[in-house]
């Protein structure tokens, strides 16, 4: 059993880590940003003693400082890092985006060697965002794997919303590995870099209108928004959220996953092949969707970038889910929010 900080556990990606972790005996405290979270995620594990999970309430993790005091936990020896800053609407790149996702990221570093000697190993959720090379667009014979970097600049960051996002989770990984290069602390780090993630939701914590942006195109699909047009399916890889989630656990359990990143990815899908999935699945939706001679969101007819996600799958011992699995299984639980 390992004593793990998770934050930001009722994130999309986060919730899912928390059940793997208690599962698999390790005892949790996870950050929320409010009393509110704390008492849903109560409420749904109600025979968890507090021993093996219990809550720091941690508002606004942009704020220098905001895990100081978050990172005192006797014993701790992991912390899992998937917080990142939430924000109903992109005026200030900087502000919005880059300050917080580097602050946050740095910020949580600097208060476990300041203040939790006893952390041996960190994992932070980093993205295929701070792989991918816009640049090259489709990238026909390129494969992807650890070995890239977005070569994104500052420049770039401030021309639109989708730039500055990839900027801000690229220039915070990169201010993770110089942190542990120059401060060189007790703990290794590990980061996990998944492009679109899509499968369940932990529903107690989600709403039809709180959707992580990778899940919203298949609910869009059941709520016949895309009838006369399926949207070009934009980055054409994708991983289970659970698989995804088991890589963050697996990465702190594995002593060969220190001072790595991991592409974490199970292959390439299309809207066109989600859209397939939930008309074979879901004879209930039939109504709502395209109908099959409807054009768009298929690949493209050139080649594009491959992948290689050899290092998830031998060093974390990740088996990736289908897509099929993961839509079937992701349609049910928006089912059970209403869709």
């Amino acid at each position: 059993m390992t004593r793990v900080l998770l934050t930001g556990g009722s994130g999309f990606i986060a919730a899912h880590v928390l059940d793997i972790l208690l599962e698999r005996g390790h005892s949790v405290v996870t950050t929320v940003r409010s009393e509110e979270k704390v008492q849903k995620i109560r409420e749904a594990h109600p025979n968890v003693p507090t021993s093996k999970l219990d809550f720091r309430i941690v508002e606004d993790i942009a704020q220098e400082g905001a895990f100081d005091e978050a990172v005192k936990i006797d014993g701790l020896e992991a912390v899992i890092h998937t917080a990142s800053p939430f924000h109903f609407n992109i005026t200030d790149t900087k502000k919005d985006l880059l300050d917080p996702a580097i602050i946050g990221t740095t910020g949580v570093l600097k208060a476990i060697k300041k203040n939790a000697p006893s952390v041996k190993h960190v994992v932070i959720t980093s993205s295929f965002a701070a792989i991918l090379n816009p640049h090259k667009g489709l990238y026909p014979g390129h494969i992807y794997s650890e070995q890239d970097w977005n070569p994104i600049t500052l420049e770039e960051a401030y021309l639109n919303s989708s730039n500055g996002y990839r900027a801000s989770k690229t220039f915070a990984e990169k201010a993770a590995w110089e942190f542990i290069e120059k401060e060189k602390p007790n703990f290794t780090l590990s980061t996990i870099n998944p492009p679109l993630v899509m499968g369940p939701i932990v529903h107690y914590l989600n709403s039809l209108d709180a959707l992580n942006t990778s899940n919203q195109r298949t609910r869009n699909f059941l709520q016949g928004k895309c009838k006369e047009e399926i949207p070009d399916t934009g980055v054409y890889l994708w991983i289970d959220v659970r698989d995804v989630a088991l890589a963050h656990v697996k990465a702190i359990e594995v002593p060969e996953a220190a001072g790595l990143r991991f592409f974490a990815t199970a292959g390439k899908f299309s809207n066109k092949a989600i859209c397939e999935i939930i008309r074979k699945h879901f004879p209930e939706y039939h109504s709502e969707l395209p109908s099959v001679d409807v054009k768009g969101g298929d690949y493209p007819e050139g080649p594009i970038y491959g992948y290689d996600n050899a290092r998830t799958a031998k060093v974390l011992g990740i088996e990736f889910r289908s897509l099929e699995d993961s839509i079937v299984d992701l349609v049910k639980s928006l089912k059970s929010v209403g869709a």
